[in-house]
């Protein structure tokens, strides 16, 4: 209620997986919105990576809890805005990279299928255990421009769809005894591509953390939050991306490079650090060029059927 979320008559869409933290948040949102009549109309939003074994039957539970929580259900797929499924890149790219593609692909098929539907704002079911993790990600890997606004609880409000993390605040281990103690539908199995993400060393050494000290988690929170970025500092400007029209600080957008790889048998070619991006643009741009003077472009699918 401080961060004042939500308005009235506002139309909120939750990401919906199938797993525990947005099981939660929808049963919890629907069930505010119902008692104390805040007036949002609420949706779910679901994206289908084709992921065969696993997100096919996390949909599942998603569509009962569609029937079970009144709420209106949307599946975007990436076969649909990318042209690809996530085992077919695997196939492509091996196991290494994928995490990669998949984050950057769902974040902006999220954006997608909310635009779509003309929502006011998205919500997810980032705890304070996936917070912690993303600032402690964002030290390690050097990402001041990320590390600076990881903890907000509301961010891209400059953007299209602002995008909420109501369980900020909350514990992993506190979302899993409410949706036990509320005999809750979840679906539990772990993504079979994702055991070796770097993700989960972070998140291996934060349990760690917690098991020594409780309050560890929320302490990182804390100091991710009171970061200050020097002003000589120089941040990435925000932009869009001049193929399809999403957010980006560059040129293309991080997506639009990972299928320009993946379309041209480069799948590695978007793989790397943001500052090296702009050579990747200008390797793309050449090689567009050079295709088309020789009269043998490869039309690739652009990432995304809508237009921002």
């Amino acid at each position: 209620m401080d961060n004042n979320l939500f308005k009235p008559g506002e139309r909120v869409a939750v990401a919906a997986s199938g797993g525990k933290d947005s099981t939660v948040l929808a049963y919890v949102m629907s069930e505010l919105n119902r008692r104390h009549n805040y007036g949002l109309d609420l949706f779910l939003l679901s994206v289908d990576e084709g992921i065969t074994g696993y997100r096919d039957d996390s949909l599942e539970t998603v569509k009962r809890n569609e029937i079970e929580y009144g709420l209106p259900l949307k599946v975007v797929s990436y076969k649909d805005l990318y042209g690809w499924t996530m085992d077919e890149i695997v196939k492509t790219i091996g196991l290494k990279n994928n995490c990669t593609f998949c984050g950057v692909f769902r974040r902006q098929a999220l954006d997608r299928g909310a635009a779509l539907l003309k929502a006011d704002k998205l919500v997810t079911g980032h705890n304070a255990d996936d917070i912690a993790e993303t600032v402690l990600l964002n030290i390690l890997r050097g990402d001041i421009a990320r590390l600076s606004r990881c903890t907000f609880i509301t961010t891209g409000e400059d953007g299209p769809i602002p995008r909420c993390k109501p369980f900020k605040y909350t514990y992993e281990k506190e979302i899993v005894m409410y949706a036990y103690f509320k005999k809750l539908d979840y679906f539990s199995t772990e993504c079979i591509y994702s055991p070796n993400a770097y993700r989960g060393f972070a998140r291996e050494f934060i349990k760690d953390l917690e098991r020594m000290r409780p309050r560890a988690i929320l302490d990182i929170i804390r100091s991710g939050e009171n970061f200050r970025t020097a002003t000589s500092t120089k941040m990435p400007e925000q932009g869009t991306c001049e193929r399809c029209g999403y957010i980006s600080s560059q040129k293309l957008c991080k997506a639009c490079l990972l299928l320009e790889g993946l379309n041209r048998g480069l799948p590695k070619l978007g793989i790397g650090r943001a500052r090296g991006t702009n050579g990747l643009n200008k390797r793309v741009e050449q090689r567009n060029l050079r295709s088309e003077r020789t009269g043998s472009n490869i039309e690739s699918k652009q990432c995304g059927t809508l237009d921002f």
